[in-house]
């Protein structure tokens, strides 16, 4: 069954009221979307946390790359670019960086703060080949950008 995304936001909504933290939000969304579908297989963030670097933030499932520059893999390109990275085959995105054997296709979206300062990335992976969708991407950056807007 796919996400109840109207559901999820009224959700991650409630929960995070009133929080301007970064990274308790990071977890929170992590947590909630993760359990919201069998499809996401790994979750998470990846943070800005010098020039050009993301380090791995909080996240659900296995193990995650620790650091991604920039200029590499899926993560890099959203950051780089300040782009939703739609990858239905993770294998045919040139520079893909494979933090999981398992890893079939992957959504990546940027995440902005309050004052469009880019956060980092919210990574899902699957282990499914052409998992993620148009609506997906729509749904969870509407529900990242409503999150997030305290932040500054």
């Amino acid at each position: 069954m796919p996400v109840n995304y109207a559901e999820l936001s009224q959700t991650l909504t409630s929960l995070t009221e009133g929080e301007t933290d970064a990274v308790a939000l990071m977890a929170t969304v992590a947590c909630e979307v993760h359990h919201s579908d069998d499809r996401f297989d790994w979750t998470g963030f990846y943070r800005v946390t010098a020039p050009e670097l993301l380090k791995i933030g909080p996240y659900q499932g296995g193990h995650g790359c620790l650091v991604i520059p920039f200029a590499r893999g899926v993560c890099g390109a959203a950051a780089r670019s300040g782009k939703v990275q739609l990858v239905p085959d993770v294998e045919a995105f040139d520079g893909h960086i494979a933090c999981a054997s398992s890893t079939r296709s992957e959504l990546v979206l940027p995440v902005f703060d309050g004052n469009d300062k880019l956060l980092g990335v919210f990574d899902l992976d699957s282990d499914q080949p052409d998992a993620f969708t148009q609506t997906d991407a729509d749904a969870l950056q509407e529900i990242l950008q409503q999150i997030f807007k305290h932040v500054k």
